[in-house]
């Protein structure tokens, strides 16, 4: 059964009834009395006068004009007709990103709406859905409007900003060159790659989120600060209260928040919480209107010195946190003066200095030149002046960091694991300190924080920090035999285990998408308490989301791809054309000029 590609075609049907009206209309006939009836046989019925609605007179004209007004409706509405065992393919990119959670119930309505006709005159359909981020597994493969729907009514979009082109060529690859590419998406694209198509359904919404939070401890309290903004064009007012978890939340309080401004939340931790959360009265992007928190403490980590660098060691414990001082058997990292004419082995993570008792020689010339590392990134060595002393024994593994003219100035070491001791690292420092001016170099304390960061990067302990969701995470692990895998577990206010989670150990590792507070487990061993918020700024301006729909031209390739056209096209054409000619051909034969009717008159 054929299919019309254009259905408004049938409106060329109207043409019947007005064929009919004009030839309702007949013309009334003059009479003239004559006296002799043999005239009668030569007269015809002819219209001379005015017009009126009289019975319908068939005639071979008003049969043509209907046969052509057929025609013409046929040729009109693009009859076209199914190929045999055809599939449409169909593969839906869904932008994953944070915004798309407003518009996410106007989206299933709209693909409820709009799915079922792209299937064309195909006689199978087959869905594939992705999410625009990469990496992502598919949401749903099959041939089922109602199971894709059903699917996506649990699918929660969670990321920040995303680029889909990725998507959209494994997309198009799926489906080929004659399926159907679609992108899903709250912010209407300029143009897509690869042929795809738009479905955008986002409005514009008045949105105040926070944005970030940040910690001092002052006379011993620690304080965090939270900035909270307004999106909008237009000011606004909000509530906001704590909930510490321990009982009732405070109460709300009032902030006024002008257009397009940032707003400074600050309060005490309090002291005997260990995760809050801040909330703010609702709106209709709810994900950015609750903070969760946990206090922040870093790594512990102890530090022995050589009494020759005791002057140092105080800067670097007024000035890293959670640093205490330590037993050298104990210590996560050593301060060291190393003498090189009494060379003693030196174990674990380490600061290097050379003890020269000598008064040192000239100052070393040359030009200063700093190799491209984390540790010298963005630092200054140019005013550096150090006078020539004993130098230390480089080995080949070791890596140069400073130069000056031939001499390497400072260097890092890898230490090799052993059965009894853990791999570790040393920074060297192939001068002595007190033949030099490095203590008044803010680059030497940049450099040294910047080790003993390392060093407690590297430390299996305990810390609790505060992330953004999805923001990229790294935890240290033991090494087990079989090795010990990562667990994560969500956690409520109070700390009670909500549900449990195993870490895919190839998959870099990340925050969780999801707000909340969260523990990484290996075993039983606690190695990370963490909270996120989302604070991603761009998904939460919503000034940019608008309405879109390309579908209309997606179904007219749909019906193209899977059908053909009528093959008597030019059949039909040929004989509208003939019918056209033999209605005016009729129609002039009775339009010519002939005698007036007669009447026979009364007989006396």
């Amino acid at each position: 059964m054929p299919s019309f590609a254009n259905p408004a075609g049938l409106w060329a049907l109207l043409g019947i009834p007005a064929v009919i009206l004009i030839h309702y209309l007949q013309r009334k006939a003059q009479v003239i009395p004559v006296s002799t009836l043999f005239l009668l046989e030569k007269t015809q019925r002819e219209a001379s006068s005015g017009r009126h609605f009289d019975r319908l007179t068939q005639s071979i004209p008003l049969w043509m004009q209907l046969l052509g007004v057929l025609l013409l409706t046929w040729l009109m509405v693009e009859p076209r007709f199914p190929l045999a065992r055809s599939t449409q393919r169909i593969a839906l990119v869904l932008d994953s990103s944070a915004s798309m959670s407003v518009s996410q119930q106007r989206m299933m309505e709209l693909l409820a709406k709009e799915l079922p006709p792209l299937k064309g005159f195909a006689t199978d359909v087959e869905y594939t859905v992705l999410e625009s981020t990469p990496g992502k597994p598919r949401l749903y493969a099959g041939k089922s409007t109602e199971e894709l729907l059903a699917t996506l009514q649990s699918w929660r979009p969670l990321a920040g900003v995303t680029d889909p082109d990725q998507a959209l060529r494994l997309a198009r690859s799926l489906v080929s060159r004659e399926g159907i590419v679609m992108y899903v998406s709250d912010t209407p694209a300029e143009s897509l790659p690869f042929d795809a198509i738009q479905l955008c359904m986002g409005k514009p919404i008045e949105n105040v989120g926070f944005t970030g939070v940040s910690f001092e401890t002052k006379d011993g309290t620690l304080l965090w600060r939270a900035t909270v903004q307004n999106y909008s064009e237009q000011a606004t007012t909000r509530t906001w209260q704590v909930d510490t978890g321990k009982g009732t939340p405070t109460a709300p309080k009032t902030i006024e928040l002008p257009a397009r401004s940032l707003v400074t939340l600050q309060s005490n931790f309090p002291s005997q919480s260990q995760r809050i959360e801040l909330r703010l009265s609702n709106d209709e992007f709810t994900t950015d209107d609750t903070l969760r928190l946990v206090r922040p403490m870093p790594k512990q980590l102890s530090i022995h010195t050589a009494p020759a660098l005791d002057a140092l060691s105080k800067k670097l414990l007024r000035s890293i946190e959670q640093l205490k001082p330590g037993s050298p058997a104990e210590a996560d990292v050593s301060l060291v003066s190393y003498d090189p004419l009494d060379p003693t082995p030196i174990q674990g993570n380490a600061v290097i200095f050379v003890n020269d008792g000598t008064q040192g020689g000239q100052y070393l010339s040359g030009g200063i030149i700093a190799e491209k590392h984390p540790l010298l990134d963005g630092l200054n060595w140019q005013s550096l002046m150090i006078r020539e002393t004993i130098a230390l024994e480089i080995r080949p593994t070791d890596q140069p960091l400073l130069y000056q003219d031939k001499r390497v100035l400072i260097l890092l070491r890898d230490i090799p694991a052993t059965p009894e001791r853990p791999a570790s690292q040393q920074l060297l420092f192939n001068f002595d300190p007190r033949l030099s001016n490095i203590e008044t170099q803010p680059a030497m304390i940049v450099i040294l924080l910047r080790f003993i960061e390392q060093v407690r990067a590297r430390k299996v302990a305990p810390a609790q920090i505060n992330l953004e969701t999805a923001q990229p995470l790294s935890i240290a692990t033991k090494d087990t035999t079989p090795p010990t895998p990562l667990r994560l577990l969500e956690l409520d206010a109070q700390g009670q285990v909500l549900r449990t989670t195993a870490i895919d150990p190839n998959v870099p590792l990340t925050a969780p998408e999801l707000p909340g507070h969260f523990r990484y487990q290996q075993g039983e061993i606690t190695l990370l308490e963490a909270s996120t918020f989302f604070a991603d700024t761009r998904e939460a301006d919503f000034r940019a989301c608008a309405e879109k729909n390309q579908l209309g031209e997606a179904q007219a390739a749909a019906i193209q791809a899977h059908s053909k056209g009528d093959p008597y096209w030019h059949l039909w054409l040929l004989a509208l054309i003939v019918v056209l000619l033999a209605s005016w051909h009729f129609t002039r034969e009775r339009d010519r000029p002939s005698s007036p009717v007669l009447s026979p008159a009364p007989v006396s």
